[in-house]
C-alpha cells in the first residue's frame, strides 16, 4: 500500500481545538505503585521518615501536578478543576496510590489523573530515596474515565461496540 507523501507529517498541529464542545462533568480515577523494601515501609508508617510526614508531602505534590498539567504536559487544555483527591493504602511490597479528578469542562481529565500519581510517587521517592535507591515506580495507569464524547471506561471492562 503506497502511503502519500504530508508536508508536515510527524510535525506538531496545535492544541485541538474544543471550543465547539459541550462543557460536562469530566472524571478521571489513576493509579500508581510505589515498590519498597519493608524497611521503609515500617518507617513511613511510624513517621520517622528524615523529612518528614511523606504521604502528607505526596498528596500536596501531586494535587499541586494535576492543577498544573497543562504546564508541564505540551498540547494539555487548561482544565477548571473541581476536585483532585489522593488517597493511599499499603500494600504487600510498598504503597499503592489513587488520584480521582474532576473538573466540569469540555475536555477530560485522565492526564491530571495520571500526572497527579506520577508526582505523588516521586515525592514518595524523593522523600525515601536516602535509604534505598532501587525504589521502584510501576504500573501507572488510568483506571477509570467519565464524561465526554467517548463516554465511560473502566479498565478490564468490555466495551460493546
Amino acid at each position: 500500500m503506497k502511503r502519500e507523501f504530508q508536508e508536515d507529517a510527524g510535525r506538531m498541529r496545535g492544541m485541538v481545538d474544543v471550543s465547539a464542545k459541550n462543557e460536562t462533568f469530566r472524571f478521571a480515577r489513576a493509579k500508581a505503585i510505589v515498590k519498597l523494601k519493608e524497611s521503609i515501609i515500617d518507617l513511613i508508617k511510624s513517621r520517622k521518615i528524615l523529612k518528614g510526614d511523606v504521604f502528607e508531602q505526596a498528596k500536596v505534590a501531586g494535587i499541586m501536578a494535576a492543577k498544573k498539567t497543562s504546564d508541564i504536559i505540551p498540547l494539555c487544555h487548561p482544565l477548571r478543576i473541581t476536585e483532585v483527591s489522593i488517597s493511599f493504602s499499603f500494600i504487600e511490597d510498598g504503597v499503592l496510590i489513587t488520584s480521582e479528578v474532576s473538573a466540569l469542562d469540555r475536555t477530560g481529565v485522565e492526564m491530571e489523573a495520571l500526572v497527579a500519581c506520577s508526582i505523588a510517587a516521586l515525592t514518595i521517592y524523593d522523600m525515601c530515596k536516602m535509604y534505598d535507591r532501587g525504589i521502584e515506580i510501576r504500573d501507572i495507569m488510568l483506571l477509570e474515565k467519565r464524561g465526554g464524547k467517548s463516554g465511560t471506561y473502566v479498565r478490564g471492562e468490555k466495551i460493546d461496540g
